[in-house]
């Protein structure tokens, strides 16, 4: 018998139910032509939530979260809350559920499409057959550290950067075995020059590194990285680095895609639980316009059957429909190079359709 997987899906704000409604398409389709168990409940979290909760992490949400295996995320925030307290802020919620839940590892794949290499500002045999994976440190950092505040009268401000041994070591960890998994190269990204964290940083990854003598370790300085993402980007396969520097490094990679539409990612605990997102915000400028681009969402989805139901070919699966559908001229608009461009909807039913013809052709 299978077993029942619980999917709680928050679809949050702005573009966040459009993106979410694609994907859970895709988790249907799947499902069935896996012959999966799935139960999919929803929640509210982010600003929706603190609109009808007051928290944009209600303790009904917490409770949802606590008994599912996995959940899929939409997006938090807007302008409507920016003058909210800290603590009341969208953001604010999405920290929490990571830190409250140890998810620890952001796993951010860039991969490029090939029918997609002309969208993007960068040169096309820089980035044809591009295939990165950055390693995020998630619940550590300047996003976390203490103590941080305002002074009385708000005319200065100050964070914390702060990590433990313990918390580089766990993360690289994953990254090396990543990295022996698929090309053997790890690039550590930091700022030593600067920064003590960063000197413990780099000190940690490479006491860690003997223990993988088959990889390949380079250390770089975060604003060269920044600038080689762009310049160089196939010299990377691994890309291992802290809290803020991840963030900011995914961001620019959206470029060598074409699209942050393109971008999914996953963050996992140590007990097999993950929240599946993308990359992208809530995009509060194009929601309700059934134009946003669900395929990063898509992907999310894929990364989802990968690592929380260790369906590999699942994730393989997914992909491979989105690139045909891709290769035959179906684009939304951020990723159209002409008025030519279909629907949120219309991409979403059309991977859905890509994946009923591949199980088709694969007999499955």
């Amino acid at each position: 018998m299978n077993k029942l997987i619980n999917i709680l899906v928050l679809p949050g704000d702005g573009v966040g139910p459009e993106v979410i409604s694609e994907a859970v398409k895709v988790i249907n389709a799947i499902s069935t032509i896996y012959n999966i168990s799935l139960d999919i409940n929803y929640g509210d979290f982010g600003g929706v939530a603190f609109d009808k909760h007051g928290s944009p992490l209600p303790d009904e949400t917490r409770n949802k979260i606590i008994q599912s295996d996995a959940v899929l995320l939409g997006a938090v925030g807007g302008p409507k809350y920016d003058d909210l307290p800290k603590l009341n802020k969208p953001e604010s919620g999405l920290l929490k559920l990571r830190k409250e839940n140890n998810l620890f590892v952001n796993i951010r794949p860039i991969i490029s499409f090939i029918e997609l290499v002309n969208t993007s500002s960068i040169k096309k045999e820089y980035i044809e057959n591009l295939d990165i994976v950055i390693i995020r440190e998630l619940v550590s950092g300047l996003y976390f550290g203490e103590p941080r505040g305002f002074n009385k009268d708000k005319t200065e401000a100050f964070n914390t950067m702060r990590y433990t041994r313990s918390e580089i070591d766990r993360i690289t960890g994953y990254a090396f075995k990543i990295s022996q998994r698929r090309s053997k190269k790890l690039h550590s990204i930091d700022k030593a020059n600067v920064l003590e964290v960063s000197q413990l940083w780099r000190s940690a990854v490479d006491e860690f590194s003997k223990n993988y003598e088959d990889v390949e370790l380079h250390h770089m300085y975060v604003d060269n990285a920044a600038m080689q993402l762009v310049q160089n980007p196939k010299q990377f396969d691994v890309i291992l680095t802290e809290n803020l520097f991840g963030d900011i490094l995914s961001d620019i990679a959206s470029v060598l895609t074409g699209s942050i539409g393109m971008l999914p990612s996953a963050s996992l605990n140590d007990k097999g639980f993950g929240v599946y997102e993308p990359i992208h915000g809530s995009a509060p400028d194009i929601a309700d316009k059934n134009i946003v681009n669900p395929i990063a969402t898509i992907l999310s989805v894929a990364m989802l059957f990968e690592f929380t139901i260790e369906r590999k070919d699942i994730y393989d699966h997914i992909l491979e429909a989105v690139r045909r559908v891709l290769k035959s001229n179906k684009f939304t608009k951020d990723i159209a190079s002409s008025d030519n461009y279909i629907s949120t909807s219309d991409m979403g039913d059309n991977i859905v359709d890509k994946i009923k013809e591949i199980a088709h052709e694969k007999k499955i």
